[in-house]
């Protein structure tokens, strides 16, 4: 659970912008918008797979761009 406490002298602004920040950094926003509507054990599999492979793909340009 993020917790976030108000400092002195600093404006409720500037409290909400440091919450949303950690809400962000931790995924939070991510999680509602997954769960918001059903998707099916089939497309999440099939979703998954090509984040994975997009993940390798990615550090795999970057491994080889590292050693140049």
């Amino acid at each position: 659970m993020i917790k976030v406490q108000v400092r002195p002298n600093e404006s409720l602004e500037a409290a909400i912008r440091r919450f949303k920040r950690q809400c962000n950094y931790a995924g939070i926003f991510k999680i509602a918008k997954a769960n918001t509507f059903y998707e099916a054990p089939t497309t999440v599999r099939r979703r998954e797979k090509r984040e994975r492979s997009r993940t390798v793909a990615k550090a795999e340009r970057m491994r080889r761009n590292a050693r140049f």
